[in-house]
C-alpha cells in the first residue's frame, strides 16, 4: 500500500501538488523546513493551513546551520531581485535572478531528510513541487534531478521508497489551472520570498503566481493575495 509524505512550503507548486498526489499516494505527513528564510513564518503559517485543510500531519523541521552557510537572498541580510513581467522569459536575466536566490543544496538535503523519514516509518513515496518553469533555471526542479536522487536513495534508503514529482511537465499557468479544476483552495497559497502580511507582488516568486492566475482569470485570488 502506497504511503506518502510531502515537502511542503506553502506556495502553488507544493499545494498542488498535495492535491494531485493526496489520495493516490494516501499522503499522511507534510515536511515544511526552517532554514532560515525570510519568508520562514508565513511558510509554516501557510502550511500549517494546508494541512489542517486536507487533515494531514505537519512537522517542521529546523536547519539552524543551513542559514549559516546561505549568503543568497532568500536568507542573508541581501535584497531579493526584482524582475520585470517581460523579464520572467528572459534566461540570461532569470539565470542571474536564481543564483541571487539558491539555497546551497536545498532540495537535495530536504530529499535525503525526507528519505530518513522514509526509512523510519516505512513511507513509499516523497512528493515535491518541482515543476517545468523553475526547472528551466533552477537545476534540482528538472527530471534528470528526480532521476539522479532516485537512484541515490536505492543505496542510502533500506525501505524502498520514490520521489515523484507530479507537476514535473508543467508551467505555473497550467499549475493553476489544474489547481482550479481540482476546486484547490488556492487561497491558502504562500509564494512571496518576503515575510509581510500579504503577498509582496514584486519579486520574482510574486510576479510567476500573478501572471498565472491572471492567464486563468482568477483575479479574485490577485485581489486577495497581494
Amino acid at each position: 500500500m502506497n504511503k506518502g509524505l510531502i515537502l511542503l512550503s506553502g506556495g502553488l507548486d507544493s499545494l498542488v501538488s498535495l492535491a494531485c498526489a493526496k489520495d493516490e499516494y494516501n499522503i499522511s505527513t507534510a515536511l515544511t523546513f526552517d532554514y532560515g528564510q525570510k519568508a520562514f513564518v508565513k511558510e509554516k503559517e501557510a502550511s500549517s493551513n494546508i494541512c489542517n485543510y486536507y487533515g494531514i500531519q505537519h512537522r517542521v523541521i529546523s536547519l539552524d546551520w543551513l542559514a549559516l552557510i546561505t549568503h543568497t537572498s532568500l536568507v542573508a541580510n541581501e535584497e531579493v531581485p526584482y524582475l520585470d513581467n517581460e523579464d520572467l522569459d528572459e534566461k540570461i536575466l532569470t539565470e542571474e535572478s536564481s543564483k541571487a536566490v539558491w539555497v546551497p543544496n536545498r532540495n537535495g538535503l530536504f530529499i535525503n531528510i525526507a528519505g530518513s523519514f522514509a526509512d523510519s516509518f516505512g513511507f513509499t513515496h516523497i512528493v515535491f513541487g518541482a515543476n517545468k518553469e523553475e526547472g528551466a533555471t533552477f537545476k534540482d526542479n528538472t527530471p534528470e534531478f528526480v532521476d539522479a536522487v532516485n537512484l541515490s536513495l536505492k543505496h542510502s534508503v533500506n525501505q524502498p521508497v520514490r520521489v515523484i514529482a507530479p507537476l514535473i511537465d508543467y508551467d505555473k499557468n497550467q499549475i493553476v489551472d489544474i489547481a482550479v479544476k481540482k476546486n484547490v483552495p488556492l487561497k491558502l497559497v504562500r509564494s512571496c520570498y518576503l515575510d509581510g502580511d500579504s503577498h509582496c507582488g514584486e519579486c520574482e516568486s510574486c510576479l510567476r503566481l500573478k501572471r498565472a492566475l491572471a492567464s486563468n482569470n482568477r483575479h479574485d485570488l490577485i485581489n486577495l493575495l497581494f
